[in-house]
């Protein structure tokens, strides 16, 4: 049920994109997204813009070549989608059940997506 709380809680006009996760979100995804390798250069990427680049293309279901430009490159989002998706990190598992709960749609986290200590 609508109520002045629950509408203010799920308000997302004052994101640049509807897409992109708000501070409470990426509080929960903070701990599941891996550290920078050690050695060689620092991360330069801002990672909370990367996750928003890929909440971008699981929300709209765009090509990557269609991210905004004030996104990060399509090669940046991408190469972090296609490590965390072979490494197993759960950040994708979690991103998707994000987009389907905004979408209202059943939010069902499977065990294996729990972040590996």
């Amino acid at each position: 049920m609508w109520t002045s709380r629950n509408r203010a809680r799920y308000d997302r006009s004052k994101l640049r994109y509807p897409s992109d996760v708000t501070d409470e979100e990426w509080e929960l995804m903070v701990p599941l997204i891996p550290p920078g390798k050690s050695g060689g250069g620092k991360r330069t990427v801002i990672m909370r813009e990367v996750v928003n680049g890929l909440m971008y293309v699981l929300s709209t279901g765009c090509q990557w070549r269609a991210i905004p430009k004030d996104l990060p490159p399509k090669s940046t989002v991408y190469d972090y989608f296609d490590l965390w998706t072979y490494d197993g990190t759960s950040t994708t598992r979690f991103m998707s059940s994000v987009v389907n709960k905004r979408n209202g749609k059943p939010v069902r986290v499977p065990p294996s997506s729990i972040a590996k200590a």
